[in-house]
């Protein structure tokens, strides 16, 4: 039996959720020539409690295609998102209209976010890939971001159970034995956790900074790969360490 300070100890314990940083597109395959508009939502939350954040204007948000970066920060619009608790949060949107065909990898920079619970600053370098009429050139493109997951596996027109590989980069180098947290997009809030552990699952890269991990359900999937900066912040008189992570999100779909 748990002593009174044991029970005092646990019952003071609150789970710490993953942060991640969300870019959602409408769709992940472009298959209709006359619908080539996608819509994006960007937010910053814990994706499978539902739970949010706030977001700022990001540093950059953009899209690589045919071998280029091309600046879209302009086209993002302030957008209020009610969690599931019924918090409202500030996040974005932007749309995007599909010029040929190709991969389109959307990509973003957020300025750093203050967790005082961790004394730490966010930075989430986020990527998601969408395909446009099946022409399947480009998923793994680097995007040259501080640090980003680059797909082994293609990531799109992937059914439940496959198994997804990616190499993560630090500074454009393989980062080896790289944390790599995956966690499932809780959109409808209908699952729930049976322990704090199944929130958030966790793997490591090899030795050559590559992770892989086999998605059981259809939806969209989050892994984040986290490091610590070399850089400090400056935060009221002291400095923060700056937890970097690649993010990359992939959809799955049932087969039928």
């Amino acid at each position: 039996m748990l002593g009174i300070a044991g029970a005092a100890f646990f019952a003071g314990l609150t789970p710490a959720y993953a942060h991640f940083q969300m870019i959602i597109p409408s769709t992940d395959m472009v298959t209709d020539p006359a619908k080539r508009q996608i819509t994006l939502d960007v937010k910053f939350s814990h994706p499978f409690e539902g739970r949010g954040m706030n977001m700022v204007a990001p540093a950059q948000f953009g899209v690589h295609t045919g071998g280029k970066n091309v600046d879209l920060l302009k086209s993002l619009q302030a957008d209020k998102w009610k969690d599931r608790v019924g918090d409202e949060h500030d996040g974005f949107k932007a749309t995007y209209a599909v010029a040929k065909p190709g991969d389109y990898i959307f990509y973003i920079e957020p300025k750093p976010y203050w967790e005082p619970a961790e004394e730490t600053f966010i930075v989430h370098y986020t990527k998601v890939i969408v395909d446009a009429m099946g022409m399947e050139e480009g998923w793994d493109d680097e995007v040259g971001l501080k640090t980003e997951i680059i797909p082994l596996t293609r990531p799109y027109g992937l059914y439940t159970g496959n198994v997804f590989q990616g190499i993560v980069k630090v500074n454009g180098k393989a980062a080896p034995y790289s944390e790599v947290e995956v966690e499932y997009y809780n959109e409808d809030g209908k699952l729930t956790a049976p322990a704090d552990p199944m929130i958030t699952q966790v793997v490591k890269s090899d030795g050559n900074g590559v992770f892989t991990y086999a998605m059981p359900r259809a939806g969209w999937w989050g892994f984040a790969a986290l490091h610590e900066d070399t850089k400090k912040i400056k935060h009221e008189g002291k400095e923060y360490p700056i937890e970097i992570g690649a993010l990359l999100w992939i959809k799955t779909y049932d087969m039928k």
